[in-house]
């Protein structure tokens, strides 16, 4: 393998690293968090004394930022930053805003999306 260990692939990189990075966890003990969850540090949270992949988070969040951004940032997994962000939250670290379900939301008027769908297809 060109020198290199065999727990890492020249196109994928690190293969263990999100599964050490969460300590071995597979879901994130917050189950409202989305790609569009919006977090954002605690005021006056330094992170000190937290493991490197936490305070990376922490220095992005302070300004909002959603899941899915932080995830893109760290290069590492949804389902791992998921788990991460969830860990600050349950310290009090971070912040965060989930949107709204389409079970809180207006459903759109039917009569409405037909006569919409019938005046494209006239077009």
């Amino acid at each position: 393998m060109n020198g290199r260990e065999s727990w890492y692939d020249d196109d994928a990189g690190p293969l263990v690293r999100p599964f050490t990075v969460t300590r071995g966890r597979t879901k994130a003990s917050r189950t409202d968090l989305n790609m569009i969850t919006m977090v954002i540090a605690a005021p006056g949270e330094s992170g000190r004394g937290l493991d490197a992949e936490y305070l990376d988070i922490l220095r992005l969040c302070r300004s909002p930022m959603s899941v899915a951004e932080i995830g893109a940032k760290l290069n590492l997994p949804l389902a791992a930053v998921k788990i991460l962000i969830s860990d600050l939250i349950e310290g009090r670290y971070l912040l965060f805003s989930s949107p709204m379900s389409s079970y809180e939301t207006d459903v759109p008027d039917m009569n409405l999306l037909q006569a919409v769908l019938d005046g494209i297809r006239r077009l």
